[in-house]
């Protein structure tokens, strides 16, 4: 069995430490976020996954998200 040299790609990545800086800050909004404060702004519970599946039920709730949003 050929041993690992540390040129390799492979011995980089199980070995090496990272390079960079993590961002500062807090951690950005991700689309999953947005749909979770919307649903809390309306009074939905439940699991909006299981929302999106019906989708004449979706289709009315994202209406009425987006005439919420306009002044």
């Amino acid at each position: 069995m050929a041993r690992m040299r540390e040129g390799r790609g492979m011995y980089r990545v199980l070995v090496g430490k990272p390079e960079g800086k993590r961002p500062l800050g807090r951690p950005r909004r991700r689309l999953e976020d947005n749909i979770k404060m919307d649903l809390q702004e309306l009074g939905t519970g439940g699991d909006w996954m299981e929302l999106a599946q019906d989708k004449d039920r979706w289709r009315a709730l994202v209406n009425k998200v987006m005439n919420l949003r306009i002044p």
